[in-house]
């Protein structure tokens, strides 16, 4: 089943199942994702009683709820992950496994629909009485998720119709108080883009309504949650649930990241399927306060862990960085979100920085391993580990892995849409016609891609090509023949008819740079840090020793790259001269008078910020001294 068009998207992204992906980058990860993460996902999923609570929850095993009350979440999360899967590698396996996990949580669904393991288990006669802290609505609509998902994959309805019952519970209770319904919003975003999906594939508008309407409500007076409050002497930040003033009028990044850019992909699904240009204007005005002030140069987001989000402008710093890997997964979704809403390259070069850095980073190369905080400076000590008692990232990095075909390319009704370099084959319709594009390329390891257009006849459309803004020169050529780019919004625009043969050959400078930050990122100045292409590079201890907080690269260092078959699977390292303080003289010395340094010259070695951490603990920077 594809996504119907939304009217107000400028363009309508390719579905999963339409898209097979073959890259040397992105493969092995798939795989990996496929072969280990997601079986090991649902290993721990049954270890930790995750599974066990639907059963439980049906009267089908004896037993108290075990774990966190958002521990639904994460099942369904994996199930998106299989489905997505399943739609591009059918599996056997993997689709018994799932289908046993589906009919525990139809099991688990009360008679009126209501469907929440926890409250069943432990608080029965108390639903929707903690929206702001027990996260129903939040697992509600990862479960709408999941269902939809696994519709679209698979044709079966085993989990759609358990979503749909969930879905008309909760709009049975939640809605206009003149309808004679509860005014309430969830403290933790999700339902709200889960719904706009239920919509889009049922038709029902009573879906987006709700939606709607839990967008609406959030941030007005009286505040939904402060009637839940029952301690006086509790310090209630709203904020933190993006709910100090009503979504419109926002301009800030504020609370919790992951809420909040959960908040922000409804609010942009909402604006495609209505035209509500209020909804716009605020998303822009959010974004740019995100990427201008907000963001780590990996694309991370969330500087503190207090509330696992934002802070204040301009503060970034690097040891204690938060930079959940769920916040960046959330970037992912609302840029390719607003990308499609807007049509403008700047959301899919955010998009990609997310993805090749605060995402990738969040990940082991070994696909049982993960980081749930990813800060930019280590001392030594971290170390990845295979699940957490809050498992949120995890299958949230299963899914988006197992979903990547559906970021790479969009249709629209007269031109094919290019976002990322990704080697891949995908079908689409433009201009009345069914089209096959292949795409073979190396990036990010280089910058040459080449598009091969098949077509049964003939076809007149626009194929739209991302020059990323990183890339400071780009070419084009035309079955073998440089061309003129033309260049929209971001994009290099060749409109033509096409033949089947047809090839675009895109390059792409993509040479090692120097970075700075913003004079008033008080952590990183006087600081350079190193990237190539959408790649964010870092120093460890593996390759340079310790204390690399000693190290100081000169501004105008001459950066080469050379790519390493032997190590961590394939990648370009970064090498560039730099020098390190050197402590003779200082013996048994703390202080002194100040004198000209003693330095000694050596050779550094930078490799890709997203494979850090896979080689031991140890060391780790990525914003160095300069001079």
């Amino acid at each position: 089943m594809d996504e119907p068009n939304s009217p107000h998207r400028r363009m309508q992204p390719l579905p999963v199942a339409s898209v097979r992906i073959d890259d040397a980058f992105w493969s092995p990860r798939i795989r990996t994702n496929r072969a280990v993460s997601i079986p090991h996902n649902l290993h721990e999923i049954r270890r930790t009683g995750r599974l066990a609570n639907f059963l439980k929850a049906a009267g089908k095993m004896p037993g108290e709820f075990e774990g966190i009350f958002f521990n639904d979440s994460d099942v369904y999360k994996w199930v998106e992950a299989a489905a997505f899967s399943l739609a591009t590698n059918p599996d056997p396996k993997l689709e018994a496994d799932l289908d046993e996990v589906i009919a525990a949580i139809a099991a688990a669904q009360q008679p009126d629909g209501y469907l929440n393991t926890y409250y069943t288990l432990c608080e029965p006669g108390n639903r929707w009485t903690n929206l702001r802290h027990r996260h129903e609505l939040y697992c509600a609509g990862h479960l709408i998720e999941a269902g939809v998902a696994h519709h679209q994959a698979t044709g079966k309805r085993t989990l759609l119709d358990v979503a749909i019952r969930l879905a008309d519970c909760i709009d049975g209770v939640f809605g206009p108080p003149e309808q004679g319904k509860r005014r309430g919003c969830p403290g933790h975003e999700e339902i709200e883009l889960a719904l706009v999906k239920l919509f889009r594939a049922t038709g029902k508008r009573r879906y987006l309504q709700l939606a709607q309407f839990f967008i609406d409500v959030r941030g007005t007076e009286p505040n939904v949650f402060t009637a839940e409050l029952t301690d006086p002497n509790e310090k209630f930040d709203p904020s933190v649930y993006q709910a100090h003033k009503p979504v419109r009028e926002q301009t800030e990044v504020v609370g919790h990241a992951v809420r909040a850019m959960y908040l922000y992909s409804a609010m942009a699904d909402l604006f495609a399927e209505t035209g509500d240009r209020s909804l716009l204007d605020a998303l822009e005005r959010l974004w740019v306060n995100l990427v201008s002030r907000r963001m780590y140069i990996t694309g991370g987001i969330g500087s503190t862990a207090r509330h696992e989000g934002f802070t204040s402008d301009y503060d970034l710093p690097n040891e204690s960085a938060y930079a959940e890997t769920c916040a960046s997964i959330g970037s992912v979704l609302w840029n390719h979100r607003m990308l499609h809403v807007a049509g403008e390259a700047r959301f899919a070069d955010v998009m990609e920085l997310a993805l090749y850095n605060g995402v990738l980073a969040g990940a082991g190369l070994d696909g049982a391993t993960y980081f749930y905080v990813n800060p930019l400076r280590s001392r030594g000590g971290i170390a990845r580990v295979p699940w957490f008692g809050c498992a949120c990232c995890p299958p949230n990095v299963a899914r988006l892995l197992a979903s990547l075909g559906g970021y790479i390319y969009s249709q629209s009704d007269d031109a094919l849409w290019v976002h990322l370099f990704i080697g891949s084959t995908a079908k689409a319709t433009v201009g009345g016609q069914d089209v096959t594009i292949t795409q073979e390329t190396r990036y990010p390891w280089s910058g040459g891609v080449r598009l091969t257009i098949d077509a049964a006849a003939p076809v007149r459309f626009g194929l739209n090509v991302r020059i990323p803004g990183w890339c400071g020169k780009a070419a084009i050529a035309l079955n073998g023949a440089n061309v003129r780019i033309y260049r929209e919004n971001g994009y290099a625009c060749i409109r033509r008819t096409w033949a089947a043969g047809d090839t675009v050959d895109v390059s792409l400078q993509m040479d090692a740079r120097l970075m700075e930050a913003n004079p008033h990122v008080e952590a990183d100045f006087g600081k350079a840090a190193i990237m190539r292409g959408p790649l964010v590079y870092c120093l460890e201890e593996a390759d340079n020793g310790r204390d690399l907080f000693a190290i100081t690269l000169p501004k105008r260092a001459e950066l080469s790259t050379e790519f390493r078959e032997d190590l961590l699977g394939g990648v370009a390292v970064v090498t560039a001269p730099a020098v390190a303080a050197d402590e003779a003289g200082w013996a048994d010395t703390l202080y002194r008078s100040r004198r000209k340094p003693s330095e000694t010259p050596r050779t550094i070695t930078a490799i890709p910020y997203c494979c850090w951490a896979n080689r031991g603990v140890g060391e780790m920077i990525v914003w160095m001294n300069a001079r």
